[in-house]
């Protein structure tokens, strides 16, 4: 396990060649791409929508944008549905998986308003068509809406059943140029064991992907993993129901876990 600082990183080249993206100095990482789980935007209700904590977390995302930094943002359905869930229960995974992929369409259109009240310019964009709600995903498009300051929420997952939202938000990432995945949880960071059911949990400030996959630690499925691994893109993961905790990160303060 390392135990080094975060890394600083030199900010991208605007494609095209034309430049740098823009930033402002105190930022570590100015491209980001932020997963948020879907039973984040519940609250204490485990289903639907509690509108303050979407309010909270809107906040979060602004404060981010204030900073100067481009953001993406996938955001899960569990609030609605989970796939893996339905077809426990006996239901056909590859239906069940698509119900779950509409779920994430749903709350990246609450987010989305939330956002847009708060004067943030946003563009949702699904893995699956349906242009009367949002745009498809289209990676050039997605790259342009990043330069211009929007905040783009990639929907429906990878658009395929048998991937969890984990993946798409790596993938996304990984697409966009990201320069960090910060995955914003309800507990502070990696621990040894759950935290909330083993007070003996050990809390790592810095994990490879490495000892990640073999220690089968809950941060994201080993094909998210995997990604970040085989493609250098290092993964944050901190509480999200901590005021400034992701504005912190984006600046390079030290929250959470570094996984590298």
């Amino acid at each position: 396990m390392s135990e080094t600082a975060h890394p600083v990183t030199e900010p991208r080249a605007a494609p095209g060649g034309t430049g740098t993206v823009d930033a402002a100095p105190e930022i570590r990482y100015p491209r980001v791409l932020i997963k948020l789980s879907g039973e984040a935007l519940a609250g204490d209700r485990k289903v639907g929508f509690d509108f303050d904590r979407i309010s909270f977390f809107c906040e979060q995302i602004k404060e981010v944008v204030d900073l100067g930094a481009r953001v993406g943002l996938v955001i899960g359905g569990g609030n609605i549905v989970r796939g893996a869930q339905l077809a426990q229960n006996g239901m056909d995974r590859v239906g069940a998986d698509y119900m779950g992929m509409l779920g994430t369409v749903i709350n990246a259109l609450a987010l989305q308003d939330q956002l847009e009240k708060r004067g943030v310019d946003t563009r949702v964009m699904t893995a699956i068509r349906m242009e009367e709600l949002a745009e498809p995903y289209i990676r050039r498009r997605a790259m342009r809406h990043l330069e211009q300051g929007r905040i783009v929420l990639f929907a429906a997952g990878t658009g395929n059943p048998y991937f969890s939202t984990d993946t798409a938000a790596v993938l996304r990432g990984i697409q966009m140029k990201a320069d960090v995945i910060i995955k914003a949880t309800s507990v502070d960071g990696v621990y040894s064991a759950d935290p909330k059911k083993d007070p003996n949990a050990v809390k790592f400030e810095t994990v490879s992907f490495r000892d990640v996959m073999l220690g089968e630690l809950a941060v994201m499925d080993q094909t998210a993993i995997t990604l970040c691994k085989e493609n250098s893109l290092p993964l944050i993961v901190l509480n999200t129901h901590t005021p400034g905790a992701i504005a912190r990160a984006v600046r390079g303060e030290r929250v959470g876990t570094f996984v590298s």
